[in-house]
């Protein structure tokens, strides 16, 4: 069943004063989630606990999510936060999507109201807070999406809204890319995305880059691309922020580009979720400051 997203609370005074939140995903110990949010409630005089459920350390994947879902529903949590590699198959476990993660077909934020488990995503929305702010003056005539995944997909919807006038999509697995660039077209008209194009290609005469795989994490160190496809004439915008400087974004800055940092993002969903949670209006500089203190 889908849903519009339900209408925030309009003032403090609504909101419980203890708030019980988590995030559900594997290798997620680094995850600066648990600080953003309870640092925000701390100045919005809530009193917010947010526990990291690591799969990892249960070596277990998406099928302990049933149980865990059901865990938070007895144990009292407002919301959870979703990530890999649960963030499509958490959807058969809620009663309603907002109309944003049925777009994105993924769930990166869950809402407990009342009997009902309600999923929303925040990346799209997360990563064009950041790319606004970084970069206002952005060409976005000819981009590249480097990653068809569920981060890239928000992403690709993000930046079609944002106007960019065409959007070239590279994925190691071409025909999901070819896939996406054929949904993107259905819903927004036209044929402004295409799938199935090598990176040097799709690059040769591109405005800017939005990087959104993995690659570039301390754990998957290195490059997701030669460095020297990069120009001076193209944005480079990350998603990675463990590191925050990225191999991919120092290569960038070296070659002459402007670029977005994955903080940005980071903050972005941080902002949604937070949001969402309880149905306070967040400080975005103060969390974006925070953020800038943690990761310094």
């Amino acid at each position: 069943m889908v849903a519009a997203a339900p209408a925030a609370p309009s003032s403090a005074a609504s909101a419980p004063r203890k708030l019980l939140l988590g995030l559900i995903g594997a290798g997620i110990q680094r995850s600066l989630s648990p600080a953003l949010h309870e640092e925000e409630g701390r100045q919005q005089d809530l009193k917010l606990h947010y526990q990291l459920i690591d799969l990892e350390r249960s070596a277990k994947g998406a099928e302990a999510l049933p149980g865990l879902i059901a865990a938070a529903r007895t144990m009292g949590f407002a919301g959870l936060n979703i990530t890999y590699p649960c963030k499509q198959a958490v959807i058969a476990l809620l009663d309603e999507l907002s109309d944003e993660a049925a777009t994105m077909g993924a769930v990166n934020t869950v809402v407990f109201d009342g009997a009902r488990a309600v999923g929303h995503n925040t990346d799209g929305s997360g990563w064009s807070w950041g790319f606004r702010r970084t970069l206002p003056q952005a060409d976005l005539s000819r981009v590249v999406l480097l990653g068809a995944g569920g981060a890239g997909s928000a992403i690709a919807h993000a930046v079609l809204r944002l106007g960019a006038a065409r959007l070239s999509i590279v994925d190691s697995d071409a025909p999901r890319s070819v896939a996406l660039a054929e949904e993107l077209n259905k819903r927004y008209g036209g044929d402004r995305t295409q799938g199935g194009l090598s990176a040097d290609v799709a690059l040769a005469d591109a405005t800017g880059l939005i990087h959104a795989t993995p690659t570039g994490m301390a754990k998957m160190p290195g490059l997701p691309l030669p460095a020297e496809l990069l120009r001076p004439e193209v944005w480079v915008s990350e998603i990675v922020y463990f590191p925050l400087e990225t191999a991919l974004l120092a290569a960038a800055r070296r070659a002459g580009c402007a670029v977005c940092d994955g903080g940005t993002m980071a903050v972005g969903q941080a902002v949604g979720a937070f949001r969402l949670f309880t149905g306070l209006e967040p400080d975005a500089d103060r969390m974006r400051r925070h953020f800038l203190r943690l990761v310094g």
